[in-house]
């Protein structure tokens, strides 16, 4: 969601002449800005955004191989012994 947003934002600097005027938010204040230190700020937020969902996914993916090892391990250890015929 937050990378959503800033992707709209860049959109929108990049629409936007490189004289006109530009405010960030900071808490509850608007501050004026530069737009080409603002765009700058935004890439690299969406860059830290992009690795972090990378980072994540990749853990996702591990736990749910941990998960799926210890699901058959443990479906191995409840299944009854089977007896050899005598």
């Amino acid at each position: 969601m937050e990378k959503t947003e800033v992707e709209q934002t860049i959109a929108e600097l990049q629409k936007t002449a490189d004289e006109a005027v530009i405010y960030k938010a900071i808490g509850s204040l608007l501050v004026k800005a530069e737009k080409p230190k603002v765009t700058e700020e935004l890439s690299e937020r969406k860059e830290l955004l992009d690795t972090r969902s990378t980072v994540m996914a990749r853990q996702e993916e591990r736990i749910r191989s941990q998960i799926k090892e210890a699901q058959t391990k443990l479906q191995e250890d409840l299944s009854p012994v089977s007896q050899p015929s005598s």
